[in-house]
């Protein structure tokens, strides 16, 4: 319900803005809110020749029908100028996102046809350490910590598996892998959730610490650090495994306390505690490397671990072929199985991004987004907040809505700041602590027709919340 509000109040309060700018003459036109592409520069004027600036004119009526760029401020974007019949159209600015319609093909083409590629491959695999009876075994070691956890699993209940395979994914940053089985993890909830419509307590758990992001290795942030040559690209390593950690801490926290779990069980903190000694153990070897052992590790170890994963799942299907066969398969038929149930599940979430996307791509577009942000970065600025942690928050405030759009904010912040600055370090740090909130619900969610999610966004956000304090904080003990 609060999720269906919000996506409402997002939805309607874009429209209103868009059109109320149209007629009191702010926007000369918003077909760009339906049809522009992002980074396309927008039209705000129309107007007849003789009223263009004459060392404007001179050039225009020399070329006609050609684009003419003028400078008039370096901190601005350029303002071009393109004279047609008769007429000069003036752009200035570029677009935030990608128009209504390109966005709803985009999802389609861009999002969901890769996604769903990648939900039949991993959902054909989970479909063999099923049948081979290893999601089984990886149950009953994992029951003792999981009954902490999750009270109302029952014990050795195959979505243990799932979530572990999903919380390890996450782990060692496996984008593509965490999905697939998050989704099957969310399914399988599903099948032991008494209402079919709300979101039950273990449900509600998954999705928290799914969203909080816990990541040992943050790959595609190393990477995007080093193609804008940074001097240490992994610098920034430590201080999102920190602030991605106390994330997943208070998700664990904030549910536990509302489903009253017992924090004091030897279990949990036994684990906790291995947890935090792999995590320090594993940065203790991580920081006596040089230069180039460190991306040397960081580019490979997680990219190991998944072909590891998939070669362990191929091995032990064919140790325990006879399993296959006693359930009239074949290794091969019963990963084609899992594979055409993945199909089936990016079929169904699908409506439920595309709303979603939509909704955010009007948000942007309309302006609203930025004069939030503005607003947000001015009040932080009157309390005293350093000038280059106000640069950075766009970043914060997009990415639970859109992880293009605030990686694109987080590039761009690199490459305006310097990507060694405190602000182009922070803007990472934000990056890789947190979840894309409102896309993750309507996706988990949505693959399982989910209609009331309860506390989950509240928590989310929350914690998204926490992150972000927890990352300033974190960046500031780090490089000032």
């Amino acid at each position: 319900m609060v999720l269906s509000r919000f996506w409402l109040v997002i939805f309607i309060s874009s429209i209103v803005f868009i059109v109320v700018g149209l007629f009191s003459s702010n926007q000369y036109s918003i077909d760009y809110v339906l049809n522009g592409k992002k980074d396309d520069p927008i039209l705000i004027k129309e107007t007849y020749l003789q009223n263009i600036p004459i060392e404007i004119r001179d050039s225009l009526q020399k070329v006609p029908n050609t684009l003419v760029v003028v400078n008039l401020n370096d901190e601005d974007p350029d303002t071009s100028y393109i004279f047609k019949n008769k007429t000069v159209q003036i752009f200035s600015g570029v677009q935030k996102s990608d128009g209504l319609l390109a966005t709803c093909k985009n999802t389609l083409l861009d999002l969901m046809i890769p996604l769903i590629a990648y939900l039949a491959f991993f959902c054909g695999l989970m479909q063999l350490l099923i049948d081979s009876g290893a999601a089984e075994r990886l149950a009953k070691r994992l029951s003792p910590l999981f009954v902490k956890v999750f009270p109302s699993i029952p014990k050795n209940h195959e979505s243990i598996s799932y979530m572990t395979l999903n919380f390890a994914a996450n782990f060692l940053g496996l984008d593509s892998a965490a999905t697939p089985f998050g989704l099957k993890a969310m399914q399988s909830l599903q099948e032991i959730n008494p209402d079919k419509d709300k979101a039950s307590d273990a449900q509600i758990m998954f999705m928290c610490l799914h969203a909080a992001g816990l990541s040992l290795i943050p790959t595609s942030i190393i990477g995007y650090r080093a193609a804008e040559n940074a001097t240490n690209p992994a610098d920034v390593m430590l201080p999102c495994i920190i602030t991605s950690f106390i994330g997943t801490i208070a998700a664990f926290l904030l549910v536990g306390i509302k489903q009253k779990i017992n924090f004091k069980s030897a279990t949990l903190i036994a684990v906790l505690m291995g947890i935090l000694a792999g995590i320090v153990g594993l940065l203790l070897y991580i920081n006596q490397l040089d230069l180039i052992g460190k991306n040397f590790f960081t580019s490979n170890f997680s990219s190991l671990l998944l072909i590891g994963i998939i070669g362990f799942t191929l091995i032990f299907s064919f140790l325990q072929e006879k399993k296959f066969s006693e359930r009239n398969t074949t290794i091969f038929d019963a990963f084609v199985s899992g594979a055409h149930s993945g199909l089936k599940t990016g079929v169904t979430i699908f409506p439920y991004v595309l709303g979603m996307l939509v909704a955010i791509s009007l948000f942007r577009n309309s302006g609203l987004f930025e004069i939030l942000s503005n607003g947000i970065s001015s009040i932080f600025s009157l309390m005293g907040v350093a000038k280059e942690i106000t640069d950075s928050l766009p970043v914060a405030m997009l990415r639970p809505f859109s992880s293009g759009g605030s990686r694109g904010f987080m590039i761009d912040s690199m490459r305006t700041f310097g990507v060694d600055s405190f602000t182009g370090r922070l803007s990472c740090i934000f990056q890789c602590s947190a979840e894309t909130t409102f896309y993750v619900i309507a996706v988990y969610f949505g693959s399982v027709n989910i209609k009331n999610t309860r506390y989950t966004l509240g928590t989310m956000l929350l914690v998204d919340l926490i992150c972000v304090i927890t990352a300033i904080l974190v960046a500031t003990w780090f490089f000032n």
